[in-house]
């Protein structure tokens, strides 16, 4: 058993919730790190154990081109406003990891402006890959070299260069001598080197005793990288596609098949895939769904399925944010906790976290599929003689299920008993909705939670585009609806706006969001 197996996890993109300039000017830092510590006290109260927060690390603009890996990003503050920062997240009893963009660093990283200098005399042309002087790039270097996805500010490194490995290594024991981090959520694993990897793993668990590797992998065989040898756990992709399309398509076949894989992945041993429904790269859950009721059993199913959850910052008020072409801004966005009021959802988001750290079969236990259909999905986590049920329902009607047990159970959600009769009980899910049962006995929450999802009634998008709208003036300086005209003017722009494009920009009602996407338009 090991602490973040037990883990439910917060994530936070630093430089997008503290509104951190876009292009970093080296300037004199900014504490924006203090701006976070109100998060803290926020997640701890909904029940989170563990936070991943990234990037940190000096950076030319989104923080994933490298600049010093040793020095907190300028725009977030200094390197002891972070020790500071994770000092207050330990006292809170949250573990925290952060990201290692291992795979490649910024152009101003010092070895990459050494062989800019040097040239073919630089001692550290061999820490990147293929550096050709036969070759040019857009930035007229005189040399080409191998970058990640197709981007030269992303300069690729060397992972089979021992020098490489081990100023890598180091930074690692400085990020845990300095800062007391108990992890790292390896960038573009899966497009790391296995070796590499390899040492990562070695020298790391040297460092520190059940320090966390995670590595960030989209496609693949997640056994080649999730393993005894490399990492701990990775990103489940897998399920955070089958979680919203299975709702979408009334298909919870499509998530169960995928679970079942995980299982046959690993056998008897625990299931430790990172699991997510959104994070700072793909849309916001809630604007994925296309019915929003769907987020209550989504949720549910994140908490309760077999891995580690995830939730990123925002999700649980429900925002929308949608991904443009060009940007990131918009699921990325920054916000303030005074503007969020305590809501159902929060109370949910709460509620399920207690059920979890309260049975460890949600941790620990075997998978077992009791009853499948398109459109309810029951399973159990057992973990000795004890069963953790969850049932769900994606259906617009209520659902009276027949399901396999051994006792009387009881929903630690709504509080509802169920008598165990002839080796099963039978039990009512509301429309768009779940439970979390456990044998009868276990101590009830003292409130029920009856979450009940109220969707903003559409209006046509014509309502808002009148000549009363005032679109020229500043974004910052626009109402709600004003915003929302001006999305939907640029949408019109560049194409047809269809009635689901307009409904998703008139569902979004949070202004600092909102001023991130109409931004993000070009």
């Amino acid at each position: 058993m090991t602490w973040f197996e037990e883990s439910i996890f917060y994530h936070i993109y630093p430089l997008g919730l503290t509104d951190a300039p876009k292009q970093n000017d080296y300037g004199k830092p900014v504490n924006r790190i203090k701006e976070l510590y109100s998060w803290i006290d926020h997640i701890q109260k909904l029940g989170f154990t563990g936070l991943y927060i990234g990037p940190l690390f000096e950076s030319v603009g989104h923080g994933y081109e490298t600049t010093d890996y040793r020095k907190v990003d300028s725009r977030l503050g200094t390197n002891d406003d972070l020790k500071q920062f994770v000092s207050y997240c330990h006292e809170k009893g949250i573990k925290v990891i952060l990201d290692g963009v291992f795979n490649h660093t910024g152009r101003d990283f010092f070895a990459f402006k050494d062989i800019q200098k040097n040239r073919e005399n630089s001692r550290y042309i061999h820490w990147y890959c293929n550096v050709n002087f036969y070759g040019n790039n857009e930035y007229n270097d005189g040399f080409s070299y191998d970058n990640w996805g197709g981007y030269n500010l992303l300069v690729k490194l060397n992972q089979r260069n021992p020098e490489v490995q081990q100023y890598i290594c180091d930074s690692i024991r400085f990020w845990i001598d300095e800062f007391d981090i108990d992890g790292l959520r390896l960038d573009a694993a899966d497009v790391l080197d296995f070796e590499f990897m390899k040492v990562l793993r070695r020298e790391t668990s040297k460092m520190k005793e059940d320090f966390w590797l995670m590595g960030e992998v989209i496609h693949g065989q997640y056994e080649r990288w999730m393993n005894k040898e490399m990492l701990h756990s990775v990103t489940n992709y897998a399920l955070h596609k089958g979680l919203y399309s299975g709702h979408n398509e009334h298909n919870y076949f499509e998530i169960a098949h995928t679970v079942k894989r995980m299982h046959d992945l690993v056998g008897d041993k625990v299931i430790d895939f990172y699991n997510f429904v959104d994070n700072h790269d793909v849309e916001r859950i809630y604007t994925k769904l296309q019915n929003k009721k769907h987020m209550i059993p989504v949720t549910i199913l994140l908490y309760t399925l077999p891995g580690i959850p995830s939730v990123y910052y925002g999700s649980e008020f429900g925002i929308e944010g949608k991904k443009e072409r060009y940007s990131d801004d918009s699921i990325r966005p920054a916000l303030n906790l005074k503007d969020f009021k305590d809501n159902q959802w929060q109370m949910l988001f709460q509620r399920l976290a207690e059920v979890r750290h309260q049975n460890m079969a949600l941790s620990y236990g075997k998978y077992k599929e009791l009853v499948l259909t398109n459109r309810q999905y029951v399973f159990e986590r057992r973990l000795d003689d004890y069963a953790v049920i969850t049932a769900v329902n994606n259906d617009d009607q209520d659902a009276e299920i027949r399901i396999p047990a051994s006792c009387d159970y009881q929903d630690m959600l709504s509080r509802e008993s169920f008598a165990c009769m002839d080796g099963s009980i039978v039990v009512k899910i509301k429309e768009n909705s779940g439970m979390v049962l456990v044998p009868a006995g276990k101590a009830l929450p003292d409130k029920p939670v009856e979450i009940k999802v109220e969707i903003k009634k559409e209006e046509p998008a014509e309502i808002l585009l009148n000549e009363n709208v005032d679109l020229s003036k500043p974004y910052e300086n626009m109402s709600v609806e004003e915003l929302q005209a001006a999305i939907i003017n640029k949408m019109a722009k560049n194409g047809p706006v269809t009635e689901q494009m307009k409904k998703d920009v008139l569902n979004n009602i949070w202004k600092d969001s909102l001023i991130n996407w109409v931004k993000s338009f070009r």
